[in-house]
């Protein structure tokens, strides 16, 4: 089966999901600790696809420099 490709926007509504849990007063220490590191791993993902994306802009910028039409 393969495995459904996380967009960034299923990993930002993730990342909200998370934070509001962690601000419940209803979780205990261990499910806290496996939210953060949860948290800590998508916001290194969205940050690289970001950063992707920044370089794609800048990408594309350039050629239609050299390219005007």
């Amino acid at each position: 089966m393969t495995k459904k490709k996380e967009t960034f926007e299923d990993m930002l509504k993730r990342l909200e999901q998370i934070s509001h849990l962690l601000e419940s007063e209803n979780i205990g220490l261990d499910e806290s600790l496996k939210l953060y590191e949860e948290g800590i791993i998508l916001s290194k993902k969205c940050y690289a696809k970001l950063e992707e994306a920044e370089l794609k802009i800048t990408e594309l910028k350039k050629q239609n420099e050299f390219n005007p039409e």
